[in-house]
């Protein structure tokens, strides 16, 4: 009787649909673009998530983009690591990067394409109690080889997070496709 019962239970409870709410999202256009923005975040919600699939045009296979919140180029910290299939690595920074170098997508020496994937969490964004910590899983695969990277830093700044900037680092460009999705996540 009971693996019925957790059959009907698993059916019947409350699901929380509206958890997510899409702020804004950017699909870079033919001609490419050098800066992603989002500005006037609204502090409606608990946390953020950025989903990104992107491709720039830097002739290697793999590339890291720089984010900055609030136009602020300092205060950056972070650990990694990254494996590939074969190896793996790890590192760690503390408070002196210029922004926070995300986790890694494809560049124009990948198979033709093939974009890399990440997914940002940026909790706690608008409190103005403490330091913000952001969280992500990146990766891509370009026939069998590729890599993937798990990553934490902190932005040290008690500000409210109200915007973001991101560009390929080395002035490269994201190519045409390359998506950018920014969510609010509501609390509990």
């Amino acid at each position: 009787m009971s693996p019925i019962l957790g059959i009907w239970a698993s059916q019947n409870y409350s699901r929380i649909t509206s958890s997510y709410e899409s702020i804004a999202t950017v699909t870079v256009g033919s001609g490419g673009s050098s800066t992603i923005n989002f500005t006037s975040i609204s502090s409606d919600y608990t946390h953020l998530q950025l989903r990104v699939i992107a491709r720039s045009d830097q002739s290697s296979v793999n590339q890291e983009l720089a984010v900055t919140f609030n136009g602020v180029t300092s205060g950056y910290g972070r650990h990694y690591l990254r494996g590939n299939g074969t190896s793996a690595s790890a590192d760690a920074r503390g408070y002196t990067d210029s922004a926070y170098y995300l986790p890694i997508v494809t560049g124009n020496s990948a198979t033709s394409n093939n974009f890399g994937v990440i997914v940002l969490d940026i909790l706690d964004y608008k409190d103005t109690n403490k330091f913000k910590t952001i969280r992500s899983l990146a990766g891509y695969d370009d026939n069998g080889s590729g890599q993937i990277y798990l990553n934490s830093t902190y932005f040290g700044s008690t500000n409210a997070i109200s915007s973001m900037s991101i560009t390929p680092f080395g002035g490269f460009n994201f190519v045409q496709y390359t998506h950018f999705a920014l969510y609010g996540i509501k609390g509990a």
